[in-house]
């Protein structure tokens, strides 16, 4: 007797790679380029922002507001046919590409998202999110993405994960279901991690081992996460944890899967993405999603059933938190910090405070 899985005959194999190569004819024959260079520009030590977009025209002012202020410079957006003034506001952006394809989002996103990676950003760094993600960082403010992905380099790392945290408001979801972007990151300031379940991350729990299993990093890799407030209240099983930012260096496969890219060395931390999912009349968005079946997985019809039958809902309770900052995620759990890492902020800190303390005294002296 063995516990081992047979080993697929020959047959089904050639039909598995005959269906794949089928796969990745139809996807290529149906690529657009619409707009920017034709092929990677960024520098080496810049970072590669990919984005999938479908109808962001709503998303778009605060993304690169916030996305510009960490130092991005290069955006790679794969639309899947937006019908919005999505396109037209892109191109009005510098340093922007624009690619297209439009079969059906939820057999293709993780082609949209290799490519564009792959094309745009061999041998960059890339930092991999949705419109409605927000990227946040231990050490943002002392030495920026630039800094961070340098540290990664010097430590001969290829990845970091970061964690999920959804976002919301106090008030009725139907409330603030037309608010403005801009606003929604100022007033979305809650969320609710009492029931979040934790795995190790070489878990066969987590339905990911099969990408999960190809990567490596030292202990200890960051645990991968499931549930939050979604779970809590919508009974979604939701994957919390993600690859975003990625070396996509010789052996690395970006975004195989929407949380998980392969060929990679993990650092030892977590970074964080703030999930806006939310906003924009998130009602309206998974009446859509479902009259498209574009998500097989079935979540936007596990959160229309509630909000139809709580038009007023509000995800606030006795349980959620005011987001105050990465460290305060860090001492509960959600986020690992690495005290190699954060030694090296102390580090910079320190040096910045003695390289401003003899001009404040030579001012000083002139006074």
């Amino acid at each position: 007797m063995t516990d081992q899985p047979r080993r697929p005959s020959i047959l089904a194999r050639i039909v598995k790679r005959m269906k794949h190569w089928l796969h990745l004819q139809k996807f290529h024959a149906s690529l657009r380029h619409l707009h920017g260079p034709r092929h990677r520009v960024a520098a080496p030590d810049e970072v590669v922002l990919v984005a999938l977009v479908r109808d962001g025209a709503y998303y778009l002012d605060a993304f690169f507001d916030h996305y510009r202020s960490l130092g991005l410079s290069h955006f790679v957006f794969f639309d899947n046919g937006s019908s919005d003034t999505t396109l037209a506001r892109l191109r009005q952006e510098p340093g922007v590409v624009i690619l297209q394809s439009t079969l059906h989002w939820g057999d293709f996103e993780n082609d949209f998202r290799n490519y564009a990676a792959q094309r745009y950003a061999a041998d960059r760094w890339c930092l991999i999110v949705d419109m409605d993600e927000i990227f946040d960082f231990e050490g943002r403010a002392e030495i920026g993405l630039s800094g961070l992905t340098r540290y990664l380099t010097e430590q001969g790392y290829t990845g970091l994960m970061a964690q999920m945290l959804e976002m919301f408001p106090k008030a009725p979801l139907s409330a603030v279901a037309n608010l403005p972007y801009p606003q929604v990151l100022e007033q979305f300031t809650h969320f609710d991690i009492s029931t979040i379940t934790t795995h190790d991350y070489s878990s066969a729990a987590t339905g990911l081992a099969y990408f999960l299993r190809q990567n490596s990093g030292p202990a200890p890799v960051p645990p991968v996460l499931f549930g939050g407030i979604r779970g809590k209240v919508f009974g979604e099983t939701c994957c919390l944890s993600k690859h975003p930012l990625i070396f996509v260096g010789p052996g690395v496969q970006a975004a195989l899967h929407p949380h998980a890219s392969t060929g990679l060395r993990l650092a030892p931390m977590s970074a964080l993405l703030k999930h806006y999912k939310f906003a924009n009349d998130a009602l309206a968005r998974d009446k859509a999603s479902q009259a498209r079946a574009s998500i097989s997985h079935g979540e936007d019809r596990l959160r229309l059933s509630v909000l139809t039958q709580e038009p007023d809902l509000s995800l606030w309770s006795p349980q959620a938190q005011c987001f105050d900052g990465i460290a305060t995620l860090q001492q509960q759990g959600f986020l690992q910090a690495d005290p190699a890492y954060s030694a090296v902020l102390s580090q910079s800190v320190a040096a910045s405070q003695s390289k401003a303390a003899p001009s404040q005294t030579n001012e000083a002296s002139h006074g």
